[in-house]
């Protein structure tokens, strides 16, 4: 067996409203740099997740991560307490986070790698649009 890193991915989708708001400023100025986004009565997206695992896979198995098991934990941690939630309200991670991209990303990274072998490495993408995407770590 050959010591060569392989990365295995899995695909996920999800349907969540946020609102975009810093509670230190006023609704005007949410607007001015929010725009839509911080719509008072919140807005939705239909995101897709991918999240990447990499390592040498297992010479017993022949897998990085039994595909199975990291459909599971995506499923339990990260589709169950968001998808058809309001993350601001519905969720604790954003009682006191904005839920941008950016935040969402960081978070769903967080709990995905408290969850997986530390000795693999672990990469999120996060679409939020066709066009618009985050990533973490950069």
């Amino acid at each position: 067996m050959s010591n060569h890193k392989v990365a295995v991915f899995r695909k996920e989708h999800f349907n969540a409203a946020h609102r975009l708001y810093n509670p230190a400023w006023t609704d005007e100025q949410n607007r001015e740099v929010f725009g839509k986004c911080s719509n008072p009565n919140y807005h939705g997206h239909n995101y897709d997740l991918e999240v990447r695992v990499a390592g040498v896979p297992d010479p017993r198995t022949g897998y990085v991560l039994d595909m199975k098991i990291l459909s599971d934990i995506i499923g339990e941690y990260v589709l169950e307490p968001f998808d058809h939630k309001n993350l601001n309200l519905d969720t604790d991670y954003f009682k006191n986070l904005n839920p941008t991209a950016e935040n969402i990303v960081v978070v769903i990274y967080d709990i995905l790698r408290a969850r997986i072998d530390q000795a693999l490495d672990l990469r999120v993408r996060l679409y939020e649009t066709e066009r618009n995407f985050v990533e973490y770590p950069a």
